[in-house]
C-alpha cells in the first residue's frame, strides 16, 4: 500500500510546486475535470494499468524522484493504487496516494481544471 497525502496536505504541495499529480481516471474522465496541473496515466481498464504506465510515465514523469501523488475518483477506487505502485516497481522513489481522489477534492470547494492530457 502507498503511502496516504491528506487533501490539504496536497492543497500545499500543489500551490508550492513541489509535487507532480497523477490522474489516473481514463483519458475522457480526465479531460472533463482533474486536479490543477495533473497529467493523465490511466490506471483503468485494470488489466492495462501497469502497460499504460510503462508506456507513458517516461515522458510525463521523466524525473523519478520527484514528489509524486496518484488519484482516482475516490476511496473505493483502485486505479491510483495500481498505477502508483507500478510506478514504485519502476523506480519512482517518492509516491504517495491521495486516497479520497477528486470526488473529494470538489467537495472542499477546490478549484478544477478541464482539457486533454
Amino acid at each position: 500500500m502507498l503511502p496516504l497525502i491528506t487533501r490539504d496536505e496536497l492543497k500545499s504541495a500543489i500551490e508550492a510546486g513541489t509535487v507532480t499529480v497523477v490522474d489516473t481516471m481514463p483519458a475522457d474522465y480526465y479531460e472533463r475535470e482533474h486536479l490543477p496541473g495533473a497529467v493523465n496515466i490511466p490506471g483503468f481498464p485494470y488489466e492495462e494499468a501497469a502497460r499504460l504506465t510503462d508506456e507513458l510515465a517516461p515522458a510525463r514523469l521523466p524525473d523519478r524522484s520527484a514528489a509524486t501523488v496518484v488519484y482516482c475518483a475516490n476511496v473505493p477506487c483502485r486505479n491510483s493504487e495500481l498505477v502508483g505502485a507500478r510506478l514504485v516497481e519502476l523506480g519512482y522513489r517518492d509516491v504517495r496516494k491521495y486516497r479520497e481522489g477528486i470526488e473529494d477534492w470538489v467537495a472542499g470547494g477546490l478549484p478544477t481544471e478541464t482539457g486533454p492530457a
